[in-house]
């Protein structure tokens, strides 16, 4: 299969100003079919945009999103079905039950009469809410309420599914569910994800986008992402002998271009920590030249970069106060999604309102 074929959702020089600050600047990747993609950066990075800009709930400055080959805004219909969004705030109606509210969702997405009941049924095994359907959403635990979120995501069984943040607030074991119900899903849809978790992007992501100050600071698996970073191979080793043995064989590495000594847990050993000149692995190299000096290896141990590290060194001094306008975008998805939803939230609400001013007239009208 042709790599074209392959992708899913193109993103090409994407930018966001808001008025004289820039919020993405000339962003571009692709998000290819059956992976799990995570998006990480810091506060204020440009996350939440790039991905409201995505889903068509913001649109771009300048440039172009496709989902599917449909253009988001010149094809908004036909891209919007191919996505599954949750935004990190996810947007329930707390008063009705979880049945209820999948039901509701189902109709908005035009999801077909006769298959609706055997869909949300089948998301509701999925995602593991069968226990708890027929329950008011405000009476459920934040772990319940982010299954809900999901489960609304997958209503329609789009291809792609949006995740900003799923795992906020979640405690361990919610954190493991998720993360176990991500790669089940992953078999079947497209994910791409943005989290603060950086253990847990590193642990489910088959390949991570990270994001600095609007712009695309890397992108690649985690294993690419750590050699990329990887300059320079550092190893802390642990010898019995003397200082002096053990230096004259560093010396003698032309690999080597600093080594420390640090204070020895065990009698009669010399602990150090090296670094190479270039990333290449002198293990071997050491360990025979210690050995011939009749210095046996007691420990050897390489460091490795973490995602932390990785992240921490990308971003830099990145900001980390939230930007008003992403925020402010952000809880506009809540009630932005579906297309239909808001215009049905404010119906509502006029009706609330009228109840209530109806009501202090005849209570006037009373007294």
């Amino acid at each position: 299969m042709e790599r074209e074929e392959l992708i899913l959702i193109q993103v090409e020089n994407i930018s966001k100003r808001y008025g004289k600050r820039i919020a993405v600047e000339d962003l571009s990747f692709s998000v290819e079919k059956g992976k799990i993609y995570g998006f990480l950066g810091p506060n204020g990075a440009g996350k939440s945009t790039t991905m409201n800009i995505m889903t068509g709930y913001t649109a771009a400055s300048s440039g172009t999103v496709k989902i599917n080959g449909f253009d988001i805004l010149k094809d908004a219909k036909k891209a919007k079905q191919c996505i599954g969004y949750l935004p990190e705030i996810p947007p329930l109606y707390a008063d009705m039950t979880v049945w209820e509210f999948l039901l509701f969702v189902a109709e908005l997405k035009g999801v077909p009469r006769k298959k609706r009941t055997e869909q949300i049924g089948e998301i509701l095994v999925k995602v593991q809410l069968e226990d708890v359907e027929g329950r008011l959403i405000r009476n459920l635990s934040k772990g319940y309420k982010q299954r809900v979120g999901l489960a609304q995501a997958l209503v329609g069984y789009p291809e792609v599914l949006i995740l900003d943040e799923p795992m906020v607030g979640l405690d361990p074991k919610q954190i493991l569910e998720m993360r176990d119900l991500l790669r089940e899903l992953a078999s079947e849809h497209t994910i791409l994800l943005s989290s603060h978790i950086l253990s847990e992007v590193s642990a489910v992501c088959d390949h991570i986008m990270i994001i600095s100050k609007g712009r695309m600071a890397a992108s690649g698996s985690p294993e690419e992402l750590q050699e990329m970073m990887q300059t320079k191979t550092e190893l802390v080793v642990t010898v019995l002998g003397e200082k002096e043995q053990v230096e004259k064989v560093l010396q003698g590495i032309d690999a080597i271009s600093s080594y420390a000594f640090e204070p020895a847990e065990e009698a009669d050993s010399v602990s150090l920590r090296l670094s190479t000149r270039e990333h290449v692995d002198i293990r071997k190299e050491l360990s025979v030249a210690l050995a011939g000096e009749g210095m046996p290896v007691l420990s050897m141990n390489r460091l490795e970069k973490s995602l932390e590290d990785i992240f921490l060194e990308l971003t830099g001094d990145a900001a980390d106060e939230e930007e008003a306008c992403e925020t402010d975008d952000a809880f506009g998805d809540v009630t932005a999604f579906p297309d239909d939803l808001q215009e049905q939230v404010d119906k509502e609400a006029d009706a609330e309102q009228n109840q209530e001013t109806n009501g202090q007239a005849k209570g006037g009208d009373r007294q």
